[in-house]
């Protein structure tokens, strides 16, 4: 008697549990659902090797003596290492910049341990460097971690309003 009591208390539990999940599920019918939060955690900065930095930033090989820049919006480049401590305190800021900045800024990331060709055609000596690239022009190199609002200032001076200028 005492195990049927037992099995019967358990599968009760477990009636009563799924019953529980089902309920929750159907709270949220004909409510919203809340994809702007689903997509802002979505967008992340775009990780770039040696080859996607040719295709979609600046082909080198192609260009050797000019910064030809192939994309159509301006670009930061965060070369980093995930050794670098000042590198992971900047990390979240690009994380946040490519919310704030999507579709008008595109935020890459380059691993310098990994793409050490591209570290070292850029001379890169100290981490993080951040990259600036408008679309037309040269591209500022920024090095160290500086503030969220550093960062802010240097793409709306430098690549948005630099670009708001050149197509007007």
């Amino acid at each position: 008697m005492k195990k049927i009591g037992l099995i019967g208390l358990v599968l009760t539990f477990i009636i009563l549990g799924c019953n529980q999940t089902n309920g929750n599920k159907t709270e949220n019918i004909g409510k919203p659902e809340k994809k702007t939060e689903e997509k802002k955690s979505e967008i992340k900065p775009e990780y770039l090797t040696f080859e996607t930095f040719k295709e979609k930033v600046w082909d080198f090989e192609k260009h050797p003596k000019e910064w030809v820049y192939k994309g159509e919006t301006p670009c930061v480049i965060d070369f980093y290492a995930d050794w670098c401590r000042p590198c992971k305190m900047i990390a979240p800021i690009m994380e946040e910049l490519a919310v704030k900045y999507d579709g008008k800024v595109k935020i890459f990331k380059i691993d310098t341990q990994k793409e050490q060709d591209l570290a070292r055609i850029f001379q890169i000596r100290s981490i993080p460097a951040v990259l600036f690239s408008p679309v037309k022009g040269q591209p500022t190199m920024q090095a160290g971690a500086l503030p969220r609002d550093s960062y802010i200032k240097i793409i709306e001076t430098n690549l948005l309003n630099n670009q708001e200028n050149k197509t007007n």
